[in-house]
């Protein structure tokens, strides 16, 4: 999780963005990004970065990577990349160094997915204290880091942390929330309880070349986060400030989080392309489902306009 460039209580509202965990599905956000930052580039000129829009960037396994490349800074304290280099990260399947020794340590720990890759241990000092972590990849916990992040926020309230002086979260309009999916598989009823009800162990971990026991504790934890976000904004009548981009069609290769070919990967930078195009929707409270919203835009005109109000509050910060 990082922090942005600007005082929260020069302005009005807490600026917050969520990338989600995903593996190489991480190209789907990282096209998403880069149309915001072009946007943001049209209204504040080029030197507009997304790491001067938001309070805070949470992001879990390859979220949190991509949160990196968005904030970790150069000699001049500006980000090193922009939000149009995320792609090539992927494309490219090549590590990348980034300049600080403990920020590659959160990277490889959010990162470490059981099985894929190796936990990963470090420790850290300070004045008082020496503290050792023992971790594995964030999505086993917050495959959808939103909710962490307003709750940091709010910690970092109650500890009374200037940054957040001022802050107010019960205001109805008070946070403006952009959540970033990496895709997940089409929706389809594949499993009953007449059929779970005889399966082993081995099947819940690996049936039919899918994973059960993963897809559902991953897709529940990350759609739960959008049912309850989606529930707290409609109750605060404040919906467009919150705003949840995801691909529920995903089908095949195209599905995994790992498989890194060629064809792949360009598919996948295919389907953050073609998201961008798609009409804006949002979860059904109702039914759990993600539905195109009746007469919305489409995904890049939400984006143009959640770049505009991005831009109002960061002009607004710096009146003051």
């Amino acid at each position: 999780m990082a922090t942005g460039s600007t005082t929260l209580t020069q302005g009005k509202k807490i600026t917050v963005l969520s990338i989600d965990g995903g593996g190489i599905r991480g190209i789907i956000p990282g096209i998403i990004l880069a149309s915001l930052e072009s946007k943001l580039q049209d209204l504040d000129g080029p030197d507009a970065r997304i790491a001067d829009y938001f309070d805070i960037i949470a992001g879990t396994s390859t979220g949190g990577l991509i949160t990196t490349m968005l904030t970790a800074p150069n000699e001049d304290k500006k980000p090193i990349y922009q939000a149009k280099d995320i792609k090539d990260f992927y494309l490219e399947n090549c590590p990348k160094i980034f300049p600080k020794e403990r920020l590659a340590d959160v990277c490889i720990s959010t990162s470490a997915a059981p099985v894929l890759l190796p936990a990963h241990s470090f420790t850290t000092e300070d004045d008082k204290n020496i503290h050792t972590f023992e971790l594995i990849d964030g999505g086993v916990a917050a495959a959808n880091p939103t909710l962490l992040a307003l709750t940091h926020i709010r910690n970092e309230i109650i500890r009374q942390n200037p940054r957040f002086i001022g802050a107010n979260l019960t205001e109805s309009k008070s946070r403006l929330v952009l959540s970033l999916g990496t895709g997940k598989s089409e929706y389809k009823e594949k499993y009953n309880a007449d059929m779970t009800s005889k399966w082993r162990l081995y099947n819940w971990a690996l049936y039919n070349g899918n994973s059960p026991a993963v897809d559902i504790f991953s897709n529940a934890s990350s759609d739960m986060v959008d049912f309850h976000l989606s529930a707290l904004f409609k109750s605060l009548d404040c919906e467009d400030y919150y705003l949840r981009i995801q691909d529920d069609t995903l089908t095949g290769e195209e599905s995994s989080g790992h498989i890194a070919t060629e064809e792949n990967l360009q598919r996948l930078v295919e389907i953050g392309t073609e998201l961008l195009e798609k009409q804006e929707s949002r979860i059904n409270l109702d039914t759990g489902r993600l539905e195109s919203i009746p007469g919305a835009p489409t995904n890049e005109a939400a984006i143009a306009k959640f770049a505009k109000l991005l831009s109002e509050e960061r002009k607004l910060r710096q009146l003051k």
